[in-house]
């Protein structure tokens, strides 16, 4: 059974980033006066620009897929409901690059940075550095309740909304146990075993598996699709993480529009880093606690600390670990009881290109 179709199609194809885009900047130009009212315009034009800044959009498509993988048709209302998980995305984001001091998002500085720089040209009283955290930290919560307002109002009916919720709880759960999870690991110096349940809890969830079930509940998909999404989602968004920890330590950041040196000062205990610590001598295991974490780390440090990742082995495995974990998905996703074969082929796809990609 499928809810809440009553509008023309919309098609996801090459324009689905923008249709996603569409959707968003409608959503924020409608609250635009409500935050004007009580904010500045400034901030609020430094927000919607953030949130519509060039990104994968992976999170929406997930959604869509599992929607259109659960019997769903093309339309609006789901494109709306999709689009809000890219608001909770922001949040994390924002949120993200707080705890860990980021600097850059997407070639660009991060939001509270730029909320920084509005306090210092505006001459504003107080610290510029102060009020940009505080007020990303206000932007990052206020994003949060937007996605929740957004899938709302989405168009779809209270049936699939009410099936969706469990797994949207879920969802924003498991982000906030991943994040204590990732600066409990960090205080204590991280393991390998550590850095696979922040994985599973920081990045996987939130990532490919809850939205897939999201979209597919919003649908009303059987409890047997929903675990079968499940199966396809969990190590893709696992493989997703691992990547991703790959490219913050070898990828350009001209590419990624990040620093490949942020998860390096901040001592960040990713798999790629506790696969080296495992496999290094002891030399290598004093280089490495000397130069991970540093805050001043340089250049020259960094490289070295590339070469120690290659030479014991880490960034090899960890290769091995993203080709096993989507292996699982795609084996998981040819057992899956999807609606039809274009689904499947459209999330292959989208498993290839999440797994194995440049930024």
């Amino acid at each position: 059974m499928v809810h809440g179709i009553t509008a023309p199609a919309a098609r996801p194809d090459l324009g689905f980033g923008r249709q996603v885009d569409d959707e968003l900047g409608t959503f924020l130009d409608s609250r635009r006066d409500r935050w004007i009212e009580s904010g500045t315009r400034p901030c609020f034009s430094v927000l919607r620009s953030y949130i519509l800044s060039p990104g994968k959009r992976l999170r929406p498509k997930f959604c869509y897929w599992g929607w259109r993988g659960a019997g769903g048709e093309p339309g609006p209302q789901i494109l709306r409901a999709a689009a809000s998980i890219e608001l909770f995305h922001s949040f994390c984001l924002i949120h993200d690059d707080i705890m860990d001091t980021s600097d850059m998002r997407r070639g660009q500085p991060a939001l509270h940075r730029q909320f920084a720089d509005i306090h210092a040209r505006s001459g504003w009283r107080g610290d510029a550095t102060r009020f940009g955290v505080n007020a990303a930290i206000v932007a990052g919560d206020l994003l949060a309740m937007w996605s929740d307002e957004m899938l709302q109002t989405c168009g779809l009916d209270a049936a699939g909304l009410r099936a969706a919720y469990p797994y949207v709880a879920a969802m924003r759960a498991d982000v906030c146990v991943g994040q204590f999870l990732d600066a409990e690991e960090q205080a204590h110096g991280g393991s390998l075993s550590g850095a696979l349940l922040v994985a599973r809890y920081k990045t996987a969830g939130y990532t490919v598996e809850r939205p897939l079930q999201i979209g597919a509940a919003l649908a009303g998909a059987p409890q047997a699709m929903l675990t079968a999404l499940s199966a396809i989602g969990r190590p893709l968004g696992e493989a997703f993480q691992f990547r991703d920890d790959l490219l913050g330590a070898f990828g350009d950041p001209k590419v990624t529009g990040k620093s490949n040196m942020d998860d390096f000062r901040e001592g960040k205990p990713t798999a790629l880093v506790a696969l080296a610590r495992d496999g290094a001598s002891a030399h290598q295991t004093r280089q490495i606690s000397a130069l991970h974490g540093n805050p001043r780390l340089t250049g020259d440090g960094a490289d070295l600390l590339r070469r120690i990742i290659v030479e014991t082995g880490a960034r090899t495995a960890l290769e091995a670990m993203i080709d096993d974990r989507v292996e699982q998905a795609r084996q998981a996703l040819a057992a899956a009881p999807l609606a039809d074969s274009a689904v499947r082929g459209e999330l292959e796809v989208l498993l290839t290109s999440t797994a194995h990609r440049e930024s």
